[in-house]
């Protein structure tokens, strides 16, 4: 029998009504596979049994609101005693609509099953947490046809088709490696990029052994990325600044084009090098060899909104910047004349 492609023209898929995203704590967690990563012994499982807490009983967390359910909690790495001790130090009135277990299948050998029994057994349940991913995986298993990709791929995709059958969220529990990247934080997610990959959404918490307060970042196909900073206080991590897209890009922009805007005020136009302008502005924290990358970068950002035209031309050696402010009307053609 031939076999062909199951397919969907883009007219049918438009007009086809299809529910929204669900999420578990909004524009936070949502449903399908999720992997929070971080160092051992920071406070991952704390986080992970407050989360279950908080959703459970449909309160917020950290103020957001939160899609009251049924919740699994796989603690994989803790005895039922030291659960029950962190359960009473964390809540007076435990619901029993918080399932824990401390064992069970691997991937691929029991642990799918398990799942979907439990799904089909308490269907009311839309969050399951599996601490840690490492736990329910194959560790006598070698790279084998596939590889380190492959092999870490399948297995993230294994649990994703479980979330995605039975719309629910999964959060696996992992690690950190060792080796630190500077400019990407999500490289530091052990194994391959194939557990990034495959993951819908990605977390990454980090913090110094000596301090109390971490960055949450976070990041998928169905969440703006962000940054949260939390504090670990009386044994649970408590907010104390969320940032998005919009807000860290506005922190990454340079103090000194808020003060070119305040500078132009009064003025309708202003020429001059860098070195001018720095002089003119009396400006003490900038150097004039970044104010034209400055200007480059950021003035969409900054000076258009703010009705302020940048200009500039090369003249023989040195570089000409022209300011021309403008009262709300159309900019000029955007020459680079001077």
């Amino acid at each position: 029998m031939k076999r062909k492609l199951v397919t969907v023209d883009a007219e049918t898929l438009l007009s086809t009504p299809m529910s929204k995203t669900m999420f578990i704590v909004d524009e936070l967690i949502p449903q399908g596979v999720n992997v929070l990563s971080g160092a051992a012994k920071i406070g991952k499982s704390w986080l992970m049994l407050w989360l279950g807490l908080q959703v459970t009983q449909g309160i917020p967390v950290w103020g957001i609101p939160t899609m009251q359910c049924d919740v699994l909690y796989l603690c994989l790495e803790d005895t039922e005693r030291r659960i029950k001790d962190r359960l009473f130090d964390l809540t007076n009135d435990p619901p029993r609509s918080f399932h824990l277990t401390v064992t069970c299948g691997l991937i691929g050998n029991g642990l799918e099953e398990e799942l979907v029994n439990f799904l089909s057994d308490f269907p009311k349940t839309k969050l399951v947490i599996i601490d840690t991913l490492q736990k329910v995986r194959d560790s006598k298993g070698g790279a084998g046809k596939t590889g380190m990709y492959g092999n870490d791929y399948d297995d993230i995709s294994s649990i994703k088709r479980i979330a995605d059958q039975y719309n629910i969220a999964i959060i696996l529990v992992h690690h950190l490696r060792k080796m630190k990247d500077s400019d990407d934080p999500f490289n530091e997610v052990s194994g391959s990029t194939g557990i990034v990959g495959a993951a819908d959404t990605n977390y990454v918490l980090k913090r110094k052994r000596s301090s109390r307060d971490a960055t949450l970042l976070a990041c998928g196909r169905d969440v703006e990325y962000q940054e949260l900073t939390l504090r670990f206080q009386d044994l649970k991590w408590e907010l104390v600044e969320r940032k998005n897209t919009e807000e860290i890009r506005k922190a990454e922009i340079p103090p000194f084009l808020f003060r070119v805007v305040e500078f132009m005020k009064g003025r309708t136009e202003w020429l001059g090098t860098a070195t001018d302008l720095v002089a003119d502005m009396a400006e003490t924290e900038t150097t004039p060899n970044v104010v034209t990358k400055y200007l480059g970068q950021f003035y969409y950002e900054v000076l258009e909104p703010a009705g302020i035209e940048y200009r500039t031309k090369r003249t023989g050696q040195s570089r000409l910047i022209k300011f021309i402010q403008h009262d709300g009307g159309d900019a000029n053609d955007g020459a680079n004349d001077i």
